[in-house]
């Protein structure tokens, strides 16, 4: 299950002024916000077994998650933050909970109509970003 995501997808739509206002909320800094929400990054989703890897690829940073479902790891975010991350498969969607601070955030990545949507929610703030397969 989840299948259907392992490939290599590229963002082709991004709601700037979402990701913008989700990326503050989270607290990331000004600058590092202006240059994320020009980037168009590619997402590389592997699966060995129960083994997983995530890699989102940009000229501004590269980040990889390792993991196994259902694990807590820790995390460094591409901002720099630490953060603790579970990522559970949900009905073939990765859902991925990052908690820090005593805040938390829910990135579900999931196929719908042959592309993969990426929803990023934190509070009241919900982005969703599209990405084509490459």
């Amino acid at each position: 299950m989840g299948d259907a995501l392992v490939g290599t997808w590229k963002l082709v739509e991004n709601n700037t002024e979402d990701f913008n206002k989700y990326m503050e909320k989270v607290g990331v800094s000004f600058l590092i916000r202006q240059a994320a929400c020009h980037l168009k990054p590619d997402v590389s989703i592997n699966k060995d077994g129960e083994d997983w890897c995530v890699k989102t690829m940009s000229t501004f940073k590269n980040t990889e998650l390792k993991f196994k479902c259902g694990e807590e790891f820790d995390e460094t975010t591409a901002d720099g933050r630490k953060v603790k991350s579970t990522i559970t498969l949900e009905n073939g969607a990765l859902v991925q909970k990052q908690a820090w601070d005593g805040k938390q955030s829910t990135i579900t990545r999931e196929v719908k109509d042959g592309r993969m949507v990426t929803t990023c929610i934190f509070n009241d703030v919900n982005c969703i970003r599209i990405y084509d397969r490459k």
